[in-house]
């Protein structure tokens, strides 16, 4: 009788934490996958672009974390343009890193790395504002970053115009 019951114990244990990670995962595939942002920047004649990057898939063996698409830079707002996807997860961020060079060797929270705020949409054109005082010329990257697992999902390099 002692031998079911821990077997019982432990099989709901392993179960609800299989389940639990499953959900994980699933989560974002089910619900989230299907939005596509579609936000403008309002008056954009009247800003000036200050440099353009384009993401790319980090990670080329790992087949779930991929990014693609442009993004643009102006003076205050960063624009992931309509062309952007990148693939489903929990709590991804967009950032900007001061790094020559972003892989996923590259401690991205170890440096000293603004957080724009949380990723909207898994795709489509969206616009994260840049607080003021930051000088755009010491970061080199936009980063798309989940911020649950430390894992970077795609970085895009920046060409300063």
């Amino acid at each position: 009788m002692k031998k079911i019951l821990i077997s019982f114990v432990l099989g709901g244990i392993v179960g609800g934490l299989a389940g639990f990670a499953a959900g994980i995962f699933v989560y974002p595939y089910v619900f989230l996958a299907d939005i596509v942002a579609e936000e403008r920047i309002v008056d954009a004649g009247n800003k000036r672009i200050v440099a353009g990057g384009e993401f790319v898939h980090a990670n080329p063996s790992d087949p779930i974390h991929y990014g693609q698409g442009k993004v643009t830079v102006y003076d205050d707002v960063v624009h992931l343009e309509d062309d952007f996807e990148v693939g489903p997860g929990p709590a991804f961020h967009v950032y900007l890193v001061p790094a020559d060079s972003v892989s996923p060797d590259t401690d991205v929270a170890a440096t000293m790395f603004i957080d724009l705020g949380r990723l909207r949409a898994f795709k489509g054109s969206q616009v994260y504002p840049v607080p003021n005082g930051v000088d755009l010329a010491k970061y080199g990257n936009v980063v798309i970053w989940c911020k649950h697992f430390g894992v970077l999902i795609s970085p895009a390099k920046l060409t300063f115009l």
